[in-house]
């Protein structure tokens, strides 16, 4: 099941994070999971501690890597390290969770640059070329990966324009990523739905 690449998504508490981990454990006998998230305060870092414990608590073992921006370069420098191992050892299977706060932290980033610095603004376009290489680094890689992302476009349109920004990437983040998956999962109220067999064909009409 080498170069299987699966993208799960949904709203907050939908149960995406929970079922991606069930697809892990599934595709692989052990597992390598990326976090994204960063510790902006005391309720974040309960929250990672939870998700933590929650993982701590199944019988699957879970190797944790903290990469909040250089997702594309993490994910590259798995696949050589996995490389060496040798074929006679079976790979894990790597699952990002989540690609939401991975674009949080680069507007993040972004923003803190352009408060220190004048000619450091936020671009959109720095953006799109993270998102790109993020894309390229899922194509090539060659075992089994799960990424974790949100819908966060169906509510009202946010009033400040930085929430419009995140808004917007997410959803061009969100559509790139599902192009180079082979499966691509929508979780309501705890029930996954599989969308590209479902999805619309041109030479339909």
């Amino acid at each position: 099941m080498n170069g299987l690449a699966l993208l799960v998504t949904g709203g907050a508490r939908s149960g995406k994070s929970s079922f991606a981990e069930q697809l892990a454990s599934r595709l692989g006998e052990r597992g390598i999971y990326i976090a994204t998230s960063q510790i902006w305060d005391d309720e974040m870092r309960q929250r990672i501690a939870r998700h933590k414990q929650d993982r701590d608590s199944v019988a699957f073992e879970w190797r944790t890597i903290e990469e909040p921006l250089r997702l594309a370069e993490q994910l590259n420098e798995l696949s050589r390290q996995l490389a060496d191992e040798g074929r006679d050892v079976r790979p894990p299977v790597v699952l990002v969770d989540c690609l939401t706060l991975w674009l949080t932290n680069w507007l993040m980033h972004s923003e803190l640059a352009d408060e220190e610095d004048a000619q450091l603004p936020l671009e959109q376009q720095r953006l799109a070329e993270e998102a790109e290489k993020l894309a390229d680094a899922i194509s090539g890689y060659p075992h089994p990966l799960v990424l974790v992302t949100n819908e966060v476009g169906d509510g009202i349109v946010p009033e400040y324009p930085l929430g419009r920004v995140f808004r917007d990437e997410q959803g061009r983040l969100n559509q790139r990523i599902a192009a180079v998956c082979e499966r691509v999962f929508l979780v309501t109220a705890g029930i996954p739905i599989e969308l590209k067999s479902r999805a619309f064909q041109w030479d339909e009409l």
